[in-house]
């Protein structure tokens, strides 16, 4: 009976945790529905709600967007958007601390969350894996000796929090997997062991 029922968890746990995942994004995204006129919801137009329909609208409007920003126009009008959330007091501190964030991560050319590593924590025996977010620079660097990377150590099984830290380069080894390799490795506490993809491999001693 006990392996009848772990099997059966085995079946049930992960198709219902993405379940959960899919109605909790998709009741997210729908509201955006309510940027719409109110004789413009779908659920007046066709009678019905039919959820994943802001999944659509925003969608459209993140494009669209995308495409604004690319002509002068567009990027007059953001120009002018940022000048005047930068003015803003107190806004002005989360904006620009978030819109740092979303640029080095975002960014095409931003480095952040590119390499997977491995650190020794929490005790000099012990290794962990880690992501790179930076390169100490400017103040923090001129108070270090010899070259330090930020790193990131997500915590398990949820990696949206952790820890983050300046350690020696010469201290870190880059490893051969992707970040998607690496997260559920570290999502499913090592069950799921990551596995060398074609990336060019460097230790770095």
């Amino acid at each position: 009976m006990k392996k009848y029922l772990l099997t059966g968890l085995l079946v049930w746990v992960p198709l219902g945790i993405t379940l959960w995942v899919l109605k909790l994004t998709i009741s997210t995204l729908d509201q955006s529905l309510l940027l719409l006129p109110e004789n413009w919801h779908p659920n007046k137009l066709l009678g019905v709600h039919i959820p994943g329909l802001g999944v659509i609208l925003t969608a459209v409007i993140v494009i669209g967007t995308g495409l604004l920003a690319r002509n002068v126009f567009g990027q007059r009008l953001l120009l002018y958007w940022d000048g005047l959330l930068r003015r803003i007091p107190f806004v002005n501190a989360i904006y620009n601390s978030v819109k740092q964030v979303s640029d080095t991560l975002l960014s095409s050319n931003g480095q952040a969350f590119r390499k997977v590593l491995l650190v020794r924590y929490p005790h000099p025996q012990a290794w962990s894996l880690a992501f790179q977010t930076s390169v100490a620079s400017g103040e923090v660097a001129s108070h270090l000796d010899g070259e330090y990377v930020g790193v990131f150590i997500p915590t398990t099984p949820s990696p949206v929090n952790g820890f983050y830290f300046y350690v020696r380069r010469a201290d870190t080894i880059e490893l051969n997997i992707n970040v998607d390799v690496a997260l559920k490795s570290i999502i499913s506490m090592g069950v799921v062991a990551p596995v060398a993809s074609a990336l060019p491999v460097q230790k770095l001693n």
